[in-house]
């Protein structure tokens, strides 16, 4: 059967390094409770002049010369995020355009946090088919642009950057995305939102005056459906695959909470140090936190062939799905 195997990663962030001790200037908060509560000492921030591509584009390309690729290469681009440079056209194919891909189809995918794993998914359903031999899937955020400032309960969590990574179709071998699981349930949608903008909501003066043009959500409620969740649909995409807890050579999830992260670590049982965590680095960076923690993992020599990733995500829709790969 044919499968995506991931012959390429890379990433982007940008140059700001915004530290707990900036937003003890800029909002009510401190060091410690930031620390206690996210674990995220600090986290990337987008120039006022920055936008999606200016991190997804040097993401992509970073993954095509790690996988000895040009982009004319690649037959399908898609980007997972839920801040486009604009509403449309697509961000996607502005990546397509940069890289050179003239040749590819393009679309973004919103999937909040777990966009990238739903567009992993996506992508192998077009490897399979055999209707794409190479695949490039950016997942990228720059949420600073969402985030409303004034706000200590959101400002704090959110980073911005990129990540990619490049698939290629291969016929036989036991290497590649071996399987995933998605998830949603829109009755909870109100958790994690951004209200106005869109057509139910269009801006206006009184929308933007009320803060509507910003990020909202509940984060208690969110944290306890998250951790459940994750847990859940990581043990559904192991089990499609015929493996378990103890095959997870390294746990990758979406980097939202060290709480989160590591009490789902617990409930998967998985081994000590084998859950890889940078939230404190990067902060959350929805759809880029995984493929940048991968990226990080692969460029330092951590991952090997044979070993078995586990990705798992949880975010807005509400969103949550998993994939399991072999290296």
């Amino acid at each position: 059967m044919k499968r995506g195997r991931i012959v390429g990663t890379g990433m982007s962030v940008p140059e700001r390094v915004l530290t707990n001790a900036d937003l003890e200037r800029m909002v009510e908060t401190t060091d410690e409770w930031i620390l206690a509560r996210t674990g995220i000492r600090e986290r990337r921030i987008a120039a006022p002049d920055e936008c999606l591509s200016s991190f997804a584009v040097p993401a992509a390309r970073n993954a095509l010369e790690m996988a000895g690729l040009k982009g004319s290469d690649v037959d399908l681009v898609i980007c997972a995020t839920v801040t486009p440079d604009q509403p449309f056209p697509a961000t996607s194919t502005r990546i397509q355009d940069q890289i050179g891909a003239g040749r590819a189809a393009a679309f973004d995918l919103a999937a909040g946090c777990t966009g990238f794993v739903y567009g992993l998914s996506v992508a192998q359903q077009f490897l399979q088919t055999g209707w794409a031999k190479t695949a490039l899937v950016v997942g990228g955020e720059v949420l600073s642009k969402i985030v409303d400032w004034k706000d200590r309960n959101t400002c704090v969590l959110f980073g911005d950057g990129a990540g990619a990574v490049v698939l290629r179709a291969e016929e036989d071998g036991d290497r590649g995305l071996l399987g995933t699981a998605l998830r949603s349930d829109g009755s909870l949608a109100g958790l994690v939102e951004l209200p106005g903008g869109g057509s139910r909501e269009p801006h206006t003066l009184a929308s933007l005056e009320g803060g509507r043009n910003f990020l909202k959500m509940r984060g208690s409620e969110t944290f306890k459906i998250a951790v459940r969740s994750i847990a859940e649909i990581s043990d559904e995409a192991l089990t499609s695959c015929g493996l378990g807890h103890k095959d997870v050579t390294w746990f990758i999830p979406h980097q939202a909470n060290r709480r989160i992260i590591e009490a789902v670590g617990q409930r998967l049982e998985v081994r000590e140090g084998h859950t890889y965590i940078n939230v404190d680095r990067f902060g959350n960076t929805s759809a880029a936190s995984i493929p940048i923690g991968l990226d990080e993992l692969n460029r330092g020599g951590k991952i090997h062939p044979g070993d078995i990733l586990l990705f798992s995500a949880f975010g807005a829709g509400l969103t949550w799905g998993a994939a399991v790969v072999r290296w």
